[in-house]
């Protein structure tokens, strides 16, 4: 029987943190900067965490290992 594979797409979005939580980037970034305020901005920098029930979801059905 052929190995399980995870979902590219989700490969490409989400990471692992040392603890087991998911890492995700902020959404929200890709036009329509000029009328968001500075605070969003600099808030939507980096990486957010995933909230607990999406988190099982994300692990179960598209992160198989």
């Amino acid at each position: 029987m052929p190995k399980i594979k995870n979902k590219s797409g989700a490969k490409k979005r989400f990471s692992f943190t040392g603890t087991g939580k998911v890492k995700m980037n902020q959404a929200g970034k890709r036009h329509g900067m000029i009328k968001r305020t500075n605070k969003f901005i600099r808030n939507a920098r980096g990486t957010a965490l995933l909230a607990k029930a999406d988190e099982k979801i994300i692990k179960r059905n598209f992160l198989r290992s």
